[in-house]
């Protein structure tokens, strides 16, 4: 799997996510991607209850740990590498988390308008 370049949606170099749990397509800690990610795993968010709520509704429980996975379960507050669809769908839903500019992954924007990412900017 070749990376695409870690460029974030301003253009600079794309900065860490989260380490703790660490997050990412290839668990590096970034909203890293490559061309198998379909899902794109790009958009850096802070979770919400609301979020997560919405997650498990539409059938992706991200609260409940899977050991043989290596996921330890996440929690309001947690830092996360989002699917840009979901972010999408959660946006039209009322439930969008807050996004990280610096550190969401310049191919969010083939899914996801800069004006919408910086509408939920959490650093603005």
């Amino acid at each position: 799997m070749q990376r695409l370049p870690s460029i974030n949606v301003l253009g600079t170099a794309l900065e860490p996510c989260s380490t703790a749990p660490v997050t990412g397509w290839f668990r590096d800690g970034h909203c890293n991607t490559c061309a198998e990610d379909q899902g794109s795993h790009t958009v850096c968010v802070t979770l919400t209850a609301e979020f997560l709520a919405l997650s498990k509704y539409l059938g992706n429980d991200l609260t409940t740990p899977r050991e043989e996975l290596r996921f330890p379960g996440l929690k309001p507050g947690d830092r996360w590498c989002l699917c840009a669809g979901r972010f999408l769908q959660a946006c039209e839903e009322g439930a969008a988390p807050q996004v990280h500019l610096r550190s969401t992954h310049q191919r969010a924007l083939d899914i996801v308008p800069i004006e919408l990412l910086r509408a939920y900017d959490a650093d603005a």
